[in-house]
């Protein structure tokens, strides 16, 4: 009933989270763009995007992204274009008084959109369900008890760790008050960084 190795899988998920992938820089631009209680917006659209990844793969896809690596490829490119796209949003905002009516001009639901997209577009998201998640699952024994404890896990913590970030961002606030140019510019590179990197590198 319990998760296979549930300890290794809790050590492989936090290595992830701490490290500063794409849904972590987006969040920490946009934290100190608009401030942490929006940012819980950006969290929750990348969790839910994860539940939805997590679930197609244990219960309807299957082996079907190891059988059409094509599949893979398109979202590849989606995720690319996309990630081209908010560096060009980031890039161009202005680090915005967290205090003032400006913020409202990017609604909830367009923070809670970029991190569904962010994530659900994600070829490392799309690779880890199919490829790791499964290797924790008994699937002679009563799975879907399994698959939910590790897919409560892989969210709580996932979404601890964004907002973690978020926090963190906000602490840096007044450091980038002196040159607002800076943090807009360092995620927009990162994130053009990481399409080239998902463009030349991940191949399918």
């Amino acid at each position: 009933m319990y998760p296979l190795n549930y300890f290794l899988f809790l050590q492989i998920i936090l290595f992830l989270f701490i490290t500063p992938g794409t849904p972590r820089i987006v969040i920490i631009s946009y934290s100190m763009n608009y401030g942490v209680q929006k940012c819980i917006w950006t969290a929750l659209g990348d969790v839910t995007a994860n539940i939805i990844q997590a679930t197609l793969v244990i219960f309807v896809i299957g082996s079907f992204f190891s059988d059409n690596p094509n599949f893979l490829n398109i979202v590849k490119w989606i995720g690319v274009i996309y990630l081209l796209y908010l560096a060009y949003d980031i890039y161009n905002s202005r680090l915005k008084d967290i205090n003032s009516n400006n913020i409202k001009l990017k609604s909830f639901l367009s923070f809670f959109k970029d991190g569904f997209l962010v994530a659900g577009t994600s070829p490392k998201a799309w690779m880890f369900f199919p490829l790791i998640f499964p290797q924790f699952i008994d699937f002679n024994s009563n799975y879907v008890i399994q698959f939910l404890i590790l897919i409560s896990t892989y969210v709580v913590l996932d979404f601890l760790s964004l907002v973690a970030y978020a926090v963190l961002a906000q602490r840096l606030i007044i450091w980038i008050k002196a040159n607002p140019r800076t943090i807009n510019t360092i995620s927009a590179s990162v994130l053009v960084i990481i399409a080239i990197i998902i463009v030349f590198i991940q191949q399918y």
